[in-house]
């Protein structure tokens, strides 16, 4: 699968545009996924999937095959998602003031009224809802199944922080989900 990967990116890199389709179709489906739950839009998942295409194209040639392509796409998409959601709270910062306090106690739903059959676009709609750090942190930590320590690392965070935030999206979630049956 390696040898795969190492001739499709040095097809690639010499400009062959239909290695380029190949790598494209069999790669930007998980990808878009992947952009789509990190930053909540779909707009700005496509503008994620075509940066990381483009900056795949440019770099290519330094592909020395360690992961596979897969892996190494999937990973270049999440450091673009992250890039993308901190310039994103860069300019939250900069044109507003916190809309929430931290230490305020979550809402604490009554009896939890969500049916054991929750509807796959209802999930999604309340994940984009979350806010950024929150999304952020639960779509790696429990979608893509990182450890909260990984997540710590990827999103430049402490540890604690990552299971604050994945604790809370996942109270946020609860709530939004139990609106969406009322």
């Amino acid at each position: 699968m390696r040898a795969a990967d190492l001739d499709l990116a040095q097809r690639c890199w010499e400009g062959d545009a239909g290695a380029f389709e190949d790598m494209y179709r069999a790669h930007a489906a998980r990808l878009y996924s992947l952009a789509f739950r990190m930053v909540g839009t779909a707009q700005e998942a496509e503008d994620v999937l075509q940066e990381v295409f483009l900056h795949a194209h440019r770099k290519l040639g330094g592909f020395r095959g360690e992961s596979s392509l897969g892996t190494w796409l999937y990973r270049l998409t999440l450091n673009h998602c992250l890039d993308a959601l901190r310039g994103r709270q860069g300019r939250m910062a900069r044109v507003t003031t916190s809309l929430g306090d931290d230490d305020a106690l979550e809402p604490v739903a009554a009896a939890p009224r969500i049916p054991t059959v929750v509807s796959r676009i209802d999930l999604e709609r309340a994940i984009a809802k979350l806010p950024a750090g929150c999304r952020a942190a639960f779509i790696l930590h429990d979608v893509e199944g990182f450890e909260h320590q990984e997540v710590a690392r990827m999103l430049g965070v402490a540890e604690g922080t990552s299971k604050s935030q994945v604790h809370k999206a996942r109270l946020r979630l609860r709530a939004l989900l139990s609106e969406t049956v009322t």
